[in-house]
């Protein structure tokens, strides 16, 4: 009978140790793998159906001309998601990196950044100013106001 009680006390004594280990962290750990990333993807929502004329109205006192509302409720009802303010940061974001890519005389940059004609006419007055030695110096501070003048929609083509 001691024996059974000394035995008892001593898986006690373990269990409370175990017990007492189990659950923390030493450091040694690895880190938990990464999940898949279809599981990281939280659901989209069914899109609302709204009329985005008051979003458009709203946001037409400041940015948009009064030429381009038309065009741009056609855009928010072909599609919903678009967004007048995010799509005008974009625009100077992509303002900024064309002048930044002139400057620097970056002729592959402005290829991604501007269409045809445009670019063909910065890489000439690239091509021009290294002609004359010229160098340019320049730094885009602020953009003071950026404004969406025309906007349409042409079949799954907005511009």
């Amino acid at each position: 009978m001691l024996y059974v009680v000394l035995l008892a006390m001593v898986a006690g004594f373990l269990a409370l140790r175990l017990y007492s280990v189990l659950g923390k962290r030493t450091g040694h750990e690895q880190q938990p793998l990464p999940r898949p990333a279809e599981e990281r993807i939280a659901p989209l929502s069914v899109p609302r159906t709204v009329d985005a004329a008051p979003e458009v109205r709203e946001a037409a006192s400041r940015n948009i001309d009064p030429r381009a509302e038309a065009g741009l409720r056609a855009i928010v009802a072909g599609e919903p998601g678009f967004d007048v303010a995010r799509f005008l940061e974009g625009a100077q974001a992509a303002y900024r990196m064309t002048l930044e890519a002139y400057w620097k005389n970056d002729a592959d940059a402005l290829s991604f950044l501007a269409q045809d004609e445009v670019r063909d006419a910065f890489v000439a007055a690239i091509e021009e100013r290294r002609e004359t030695g010229h160098v340019l110096d320049n730094r885009l501070v602020s953009i003071e106001r950026a404004m969406i003048a025309d906007a349409s929609l042409n079949g799954r083509e907005a511009r």
